[in-house]
């Protein structure tokens, strides 16, 4: 009887390895993502399940803007949009495919050096130099790992989790859409700040994280990579159907001005007194026992929770988008290079500048940034176990004015 449970029990467990696909928790393609959603599509399978699908998979290569709506075709509904969104996001450092690169050669060591004379020369006379503005900054958070907003949090979540088809993941454990924020942020040399009232909220009690640096400034990071030495030709790219160059950079800590703020981790503390006792002194240490019992402890137990910040200068690498022509930067990647001991794994920040009517002045502006989180959101305290928390934000940048914030 026991023999035929055990079979039984090992064609279960066969027939759910079989009902999830090969490419489940696998690096595929952006060809492979098209034909996974092209295949679910003439297979009549429904957005739940296509979406859940996705959740398990990770892209290779940069998954473009380009690329992403021509993906819309196939997708049945918003849930697989959402999913879409989260692997655009997980794939912002990455090379496209290589059939989306251009075939120009590579530029020969003198044509380099003018490219990045050209961007010096940008950075320095012109961004470094925008005047002071606002923008109207939209930002989507995605996160893994979190079962809801928590409700003195303040903010509305948005989230709803899908059942896996093999039933043994949480579904929260996925990376899914937690929620959205709109504010007017102050730009200061063409680097968002932060929001006034930003660290009133307790975000680690919450369940998230927040960033409490502004985005990494290409003057300050571009001047840094110039003076460690370390800036290299890649390749050539193409952003908005226009080549430039990719360049990439290493700055070491001494170099480093790189400043990360992360709120909030938690300190577990424990305080009070504790006695011990026999059956025969636990009446007069106040342990309650009549002398026909055993020993215990009687005492005044106290646990105290403190949230501190996660802060420290990185040192860090990435690349620079260079249009070769003006030295305009188009896109800066800057990835923090930290301990796997810290509570926070990685800070990797992309941000997309181009041309916007302010006034009645065409101005190369941050639009759009990328930024990938990984953290350890019980801190150092252990407390509920050794949990990874992924987190996506994208911010999308409207409606420059110029001046400050009012």
């Amino acid at each position: 009887m026991k023999q035929h449970n055990w079979q039984r029990i090992g064609w279960i467990l066969l027939l759910l390895a079989i009902a999830v696909p090969a490419w489940a928790g696998k690096k595929i393609t952006v060809a492979q993502l098209e034909e996974l959603l092209r295949s679910m599509q003439q297979d009549k399978k429904a957005d739940a399940d296509v979406a859940t699908e996705l959740k398990q998979i990770e892209l290779s290569e940069e998954l473009t803007r380009t690329a992403m709506n021509s993906l819309m075709r196939w997708v049945p509904g918003p849930r697989t949009t959402e999913q879409i969104y989260v692997l655009e996001a997980r794939s912002a450092d990455l090379i496209p495919p290589s059939s989306d690169l251009p075939s120009t050669p590579a530029p020969d060591d003198a044509a380099q050096h003018a490219i990045l004379a050209k961007a010096s020369t940008y950075v320095t006379d012109t961004f470094n130099k925008l005047p002071e503005m606002t923008a109207t900054r939209t930002t989507l958070r995605f996160q893994d790992n979190v079962e809801a907003v928590a409700a003195s949090s303040g903010i509305s979540g948005s989230a709803t989790d899908v059942t896996t088809n093999s039933g043994f993941s949480n579904p929260a454990s996925f990376v899914h859409y937690i929620n959205s924020t709109e504010a007017v942020v102050e730009l200061d040399r063409g680097v968002a700040q932060m929001p006034p009232g930003t660290n009133k909220i307790a975000w680690g009690a919450n369940k998230m994280i927040a960033l409490l640096e502004p985005d990494p400034s290409l003057g300050v990071i571009f001047k840094e990579a110039e003076a460690s030495g370390s800036i290299k030709w890649q390749r050539w790219e193409l952003i908005n159907g226009k080549q430039v160059a990719v360049f990439s950079y290493a700055v070491t800590k001494e170099k480093s001005r790189l400043a990360l703020n992360v709120c909030c981790f938690p300190s577990i503390k424990q305080a009070g007194v504790a006695t011990f006792y026999t059956a025969t002194t636990a009446a007069s240490l106040g342990g309650g026992g009549n002398g026909g019992g055993g020993g215990g402890v009687t005492g005044n137990f106290q646990t105290n929770t403190d949230w501190h910040n996660y802060k420290t200068t990185a040192p860090y690498h990435g690349e620079f988008f260079i249009d070769p022509t003006t030295g305009l930067v188009a896109r800066m990647i800057t990835e923090a290079e930290l301990k796997p001991s810290d509570v926070v794994h990685q800070v990797d920040t992309r941000i997309d500048y181009a041309p916007a009517k302010i006034g009645a002045k065409i101005l190369v502006v941050p639009i759009r940034s990328i930024t990938n989180t990984e953290v350890v959101p019980n801190g150092d305290s252990g407390a509920g176990g050794y949990t990874i928390r992924h987190t996506f934000f994208t911010s999308v940048y409207k409606d420059h004015q110029l001046g400050a914030v009012k």
